[in-house]
């Protein structure tokens, strides 16, 4: 895992990959969890046996869902140590080009796209690529913006 002390460290790292997450399985009482936690319970995501005969033969979870897991999966990845405090700012661009199979395990892999010098302190911007395992296209692509407050 990368470890940044400084904001110097962070410029410097601009361009960089940082490497991947752990695998995670997504399984259907995650699926569920979230389903109950957004009231989103479509039957693609919660029905096991009416999503046999979908598009997909089986549930898949949320995009939304997997969006969700970049803090867990980035913290596996990178370590901001930076003074200050440290804020989820949004997502500049999120797509879902495949969805994840409910069994199916992901991990992140992540790139630093750009440090940017802000009134408020630095903004960076991160590429988080969500793979399925086995699987040529990814679950999610999305460029995610930190906010660091000297």
């Amino acid at each position: 895992m990368r470890t940044f002390t400084s904001f110097d460290e962070l410029t410097a790292a601009v361009g960089e990959s940082l490497g991947s997450s752990d695998w995670l399985e997504i399984d259907q009482a995650r699926v569920d969890a979230f389903a109950d936690a957004t009231g989103d319970h479509q039957w693609i995501h919660v029905d096991v046996q009416r999503a046999k005969e979908g598009p997909f033969g089986g549930t898949i979870a949320h995009g939304y869902l997997t969006l969700s897991l970049v803090p867990f999966l980035g913290s596996q990845v990178f370590a901001l140590e930076t003074p200050g405090a440290k804020l989820n700012y949004g997502v500049n661009k999120v797509r879902f080009p495949n969805p994840v199979r409910v069994g199916s395990r992901v991990r992140t892999h992540v790139t630093v796209v750009a440090v940017e010098d802000i009134p408020a302190g630095k903004q960076m911007q991160l590429q988080h690529v969500i793979e399925i395992e086995g699987q040529d296209k990814p679950a999610c692509v999305a460029e995610t913006v930190v906010l660091l407050l000297p």
